[in-house]
């Protein structure tokens, strides 16, 4: 079986066919959130150091960062918002950015083995974005698209994949290093859109046995009800080998059929984490104390 281990200073992440699914926080990205785009330009992190607390309370495993603004300098923001990330927690990051200078700016501060998010199939992009993975000893997003944009034949996808894991390896970077984004494309603009993740997951896992993630959000983009459509695609790629995702932890509804699919896919031990997770607490009595049960209080005959 693959592992993919992603690790801070301090503490690793690990991504594996066998493993529970991993949560990759969405939410430090100003990519259409125009207040926290102007406050990280102007170099206000406050919405960034809430948007760290939030996504760690609400269960991420790991926190994407991007610093994508207009007409800003994005290497100088995103190395500076990796550097803060970083003092606020010991979860892995994933460093997310189309801009070579900016990747190279965020991986020459990270403490520990990050995730770079992304390469394509496109030769330019390989040969700009795999040398920084190897030079750093990273992880890395391989989306399967190059320069003939994004088929909807999961086979040409699937070979765009197998073309950058070879890729990879001839810089020498291991399978276990690359993890799939088999792309998701919006269900309510291509009927099959689900399907065509669902059968790429499985051969990903089954023939190139490489991890896989994705922008899961991207399924219900248009649609009434998004948080609905996310869960139910959620335990589906989780069934079809999905094994991490970003998205928004802060969704009940996403976390819970995250967590749902462990149980069902048996890595979740005992059911433990689901225990924890929605036990309903003790009773409590009117002295405060946990109040006994009917059986435990009720008085023996004495006759």
């Amino acid at each position: 079986m693959t592992d993919t281990i992603i690790s801070s200073h301090k503490k690793e992440v690990v991504l594996g066919f066998e493993r529970p699914f991993v949560v990759i926080g969405e939410r430090i990205n100003p990519t259409g959130r125009k207040l926290l785009a102007a406050e990280m330009a102007a170099g206000d992190f406050s919405r960034v150091i809430l948007d760290v607390e939030a996504q760690l309370a609400a269960g991420a495993h790991m926190l994407d960062v991007n610093a994508g603004i207009p007409l800003a300098d994005e290497p100088a923001i995103l190395a500076q918002t990796i550097k803060l990330v970083q003092s606020l927690t010991d979860v892995p990051l994933c460093i997310d950015s189309s801009i070579i200078a900016a990747l190279e700016a965020g991986l020459a501060v990270y403490q520990g083995k990050p995730l770079v998010n992304s390469v394509t199939g496109e030769d330019e992009s390989l040969e700009r974005v795999l040398p920084l993975v190897k030079k750093y000893g990273a992880a890395v997003v391989a989306i399967s698209n190059d320069e003939t944009g994004i088929s909807h034949d999961p086979n040409v996808r699937f070979a765009i994949a197998k073309k950058i894991v070879e890729r990879a390896a001839d810089h020498g970077i291991p399978a276990c290093d690359v993890v799939v984004d088999p792309l998701v494309m919006p269900i309510g603009a291509v009927g099959n859109a689900g399907r065509q993740v669902f059968e790429l997951c499985y051969r990903l896992q089954r023939e190139l046995k490489v991890n896989t993630t994705c922008g899961a959000s991207n399924v219900s983009f248009g649609l009434p009800n998004r948080n609905g459509i996310n869960a139910a695609f959620m335990s589906m790629a989780i069934a079809s080998g999905l094994t991490s995702a970003i998205t928004n932890p802060l969704h009940e509804e996403i976390m819970a059929a995250i967590l749902g699919a462990d149980v069902m896919m048996g890595h979740d031990p005992d059911c433990m984490r689901w225990i924890k997770k929605f036990r309903e607490p003790p009773a409590v009595g009117a002295d405060g104390s946990e109040a006994r049960g009917r059986r435990q209080t009720r008085r023996r005959s004495t006759s």
